[in-house]
């Protein structure tokens, strides 16, 4: 069994998600393993070199993580034959732009979503990554979260009958960093300028998580807010956040399938998880977590009565089965990471592209539409 290195071009893991997520929980861990393991038993080794824009702090984190190359001149490492992929996990303005260098200089393509910050962009790049002939992926890390793998496991196995709806709820409180609370999120995040807002970022995700679990979306109804419209920033000046926070969003998909997904940064949570998914069928519903997963078959199904004179004395939340943990579920992450490395170097299959990335950016630009005309708009299916 032979060994081979692939180069890949690491930019924006500065970030919490990039560093978290991409370099330690996924491409270090990789490393640590021995690589990834090709259908013929050949392994395949990640040479990661970081890049970034501030050469004190990417030259600290490669030191902590043992990482030996890195560099602030994208340009020069885009030259790199021996660098083959590129990684962008920087911020979504950016992304278009540096995907589009990357592609032009002939690397194949792995990024994080939304892969731009409008649809047409979205589009562009994916039809220069097909005229260009690179492999290209972007992160659905969403689908390899233990609760949803579990979610799929029940709908393949025919729990459900006939799926009738689904019920998302996202989001928890974000401290506007004005009391001694610091924000957990960006503050480019509540800024439309700079790319941000709720509607873009989630949408993106909730597209993929329906198309591929519940049923492809055919139609859209999207009001979003802005709740809290002053915050702090990181250096601790107040800012007016001028993008939406919130987003109550209801999707028409393919079967007859209706979903309502809430998202929002102005929650407090009082549910079991940071996003739940709750699906009602016919034969049974399930509640998901990012972990967990609880099933009511109609045969176990309870018999509640309205009486709004009498207190309840039935325990609902005690009246559903655990879904077991009958296999280890590893860093969804990390998984997509493997299965694209493999689709690099083996040309295994993988449908994760940036089409299936702009289908994202289009979900998000027509909740946004949809909020500004209130009003259903249609989902066409994208020619690229």
């Amino acid at each position: 069994m032979a060994t081979r290195t692939l180069g890949i071009i690491m930019n924006g893991v500065t970030g919490r998600m990039g560093l978290n997520q991409h370099l330690v929980r996924s491409i270090l861990a990789i490393r640590q393993q021995g690589g990834v393991v090709l259908p013929n038993g050949d392994r395949v080794m990640p040479d990661p070199i970081l890049v970034g824009r501030n050469a004190e702090k990417i030259a600290a984190l490669a030191a902590q993580y043992g990482v030996a190359r890195h560099t602030t001149d994208l340009s020069a490492a885009l030259k790199n034959p021996n660098d083959t992929v590129f990684f962008d996990a920087a911020t979504t303005q950016m992304r278009a732009d540096l995907v589009t260098q990357a592609i032009e200089a002939g690397k194949h393509i792995y990024c994080e979503k939304p892969v731009a910050d409008s649809l047409d962009k979205a589009i562009a790049i994916a039809k220069l990554a097909k005229q260009k002939g690179v492999k290209n992926g972007v992160v659905q890390d969403k689908l390899f979260l233990p609760g949803l793998r579990k979610i799929a496991m029940l709908r393949d196995a025919g729990f459900f009958g006939r799926m009738l709806s689904v019920r998302g709820e996202f989001g928890y409180w974000v401290f506007e960093g004005d009391w001694g609370q610091p924000a957990q999120r960006p503050s480019w995040n509540y800024k439309k300028a700079e790319g941000g807002g709720i509607i873009l970022d989630m949408l993106c995700h909730w597209r993929y998580v329906l198309d591929n679990l519940f049923g492809k979306v055919q139609a859209v109804s999207c009001l979003g807010a802005t709740h809290i419209g002053s915050r702090v920033d990181e250096s601790g000046k107040t800012y007016t956040a001028d993008t939406d926070d919130a987003a109550y969003a209801t999707f028409q998909l393919e079967g007859g399938v209706i979903a309502h997904i809430n998202s929002s940064w102005a929650t407090r949570l009082r549910r079991e998880d940071l996003v739940t998914f709750q699906v009602d069928g016919t034969h049974g519903s399930a509640v998901a977590g990012l972990t967990r997963c609880v099933t009511q078959a109609r045969v176990n199904t309870p018999r509640p009565v309205w009486n709004p004179d009498v207190a309840q004395t039935m325990k609902f939340n005690e009246q559903w089965e655990e879904v077991p943990d009958n296999v280890t579920y590893e860093n969804g992450f990390k998984i997509q990471w493997e299965d694209f490395i493999r689709h690099v170097v083996a040309g295994t299959p993988w449908k994760y592209d940036l089409v299936e990335g702009a289908k994202g950016v289009q979900l998000a630009e027509l909740g946004l539409k949809s909020w500004a005309e209130r009003r259903w708009l249609d989902v066409p299916a994208l020619s690229i």
